[in-house]
């Protein structure tokens, strides 16, 4: 039996975990840097940044969604993004990940967004499947576009 409930701050290290299995499973866990008081504070302080739902099946840890706001300057209206969307292997086919999907895309809804968004890694056929199953548009041509670290500390400073 699945159940979905938002996180709560002692979910934290659990969260945490979840970003690095997904940055394992995305072949890039050097990345994955965060710490605990970097998410407690996101999701869990005066002003949080982004928001989660956890997943439990049969009252096991078995995955989550979290994401954060956009807003499109077009239609004047706010968009959710989601950031991540992971299920543990052992728990996948389950419908857990269209479960969370679509508890996000309902409070898309509920918050007035016009649009639910999120990348895909162009390798990741079986996650580009299963969206596209899901009424998604994988939009192919939009490049995202990522100035980061010492490139961003130059562009600030210098203009590039």
């Amino acid at each position: 039996m699945l159940t979905l409930r938002p996180a709560e701050p002692q979910d934290t290290p659990l969260i945490l975990a979840y970003v690095r299995e997904l940055a394992l499973y995305e072949q890039t866990p050097e990345l994955a840097i965060a710490s605990e008081a970097d998410m407690r504070k996101a999701i869990f302080g005066p002003r949080p940044l982004a928001w989660a739902i956890m997943a439990e099946w049969e009252g096991r840890p078995a995955g989550f969604a979290l994401w954060f706001y956009v807003f499109s300057t077009w239609e004047g209206k706010p968009g959710l993004y989601l950031e991540d969307l992971f299920v543990r292997p052992e728990f996948r086919g389950h419908g857990i990940g269209k479960a969370l999907l679509k508890r996000v895309a309902a409070i898309a809804l509920e918050q007035g967004c016009s649009r639910y968004q999120w990348s895909v890694l162009d390798w990741n056929q079986p996650s580009i499947d299963f969206y596209e199953s899901q009424g998604a548009r994988v939009m192919r041509e939009w490049l995202l576009c990522r100035v980061e670290g010492e490139a961003l500390v130059r562009l600030a400073q210098n203009g590039g």
